[in-house]
């Protein structure tokens, strides 16, 4: 038998091996499953939104730890960027298909955990 619950092959052909500390999923996993970059992918997944919207978007982002967090989800193809040529640049970010694809089960997680809290008391 395997190790574990490894992925090392699938039907379509061999697959990347996650828990291995060298493989390239990992660093996605680890980009989509960071602090922040789990939020970012929840709120670019209703609008595309420009980077000063996303940050009031996500409280307790700080503009240093959102753009490295968009650099990398760029990097990764899970989120895209566009540049309008104005005076200052407007950068407008959105989820790639495969960003679209990755997040679904986020906001599913997110929807599940906020159903089975509480409800919050007004004030």
């Amino acid at each position: 038998m395997n190790e574990g619950a490894q992925l090392t092959q699938a039907e379509a052909g061999p697959r990347y091996e996650v828990f291995h500390t060298d493989c390239p999923a990992r660093d996605m996993v680890d980009h989509v499953t960071s602090r922040w970059g789990i939020w970012v992918l929840i709120s670019l997944r209703s609008n595309d939104l420009r980077f000063y919207e996303l940050r009031d978007s996500i409280q307790g982002i700080s503009e240093k730890m959102l753009a490295q967090t968009l650099r990398a989800l760029v990097k990764d193809g899970l989120v895209w960027r566009a540049v309008e040529p104005t005076t200052p640049p407007q950068v407008t970010y959105g989820l790639s298909e495969f960003g679209r694809e990755v997040s679904e089960p986020l906001t599913d997680l997110f929807d599940r955990i906020t159903r089975r809290l509480p409800p919050r008391s007004p004030g």
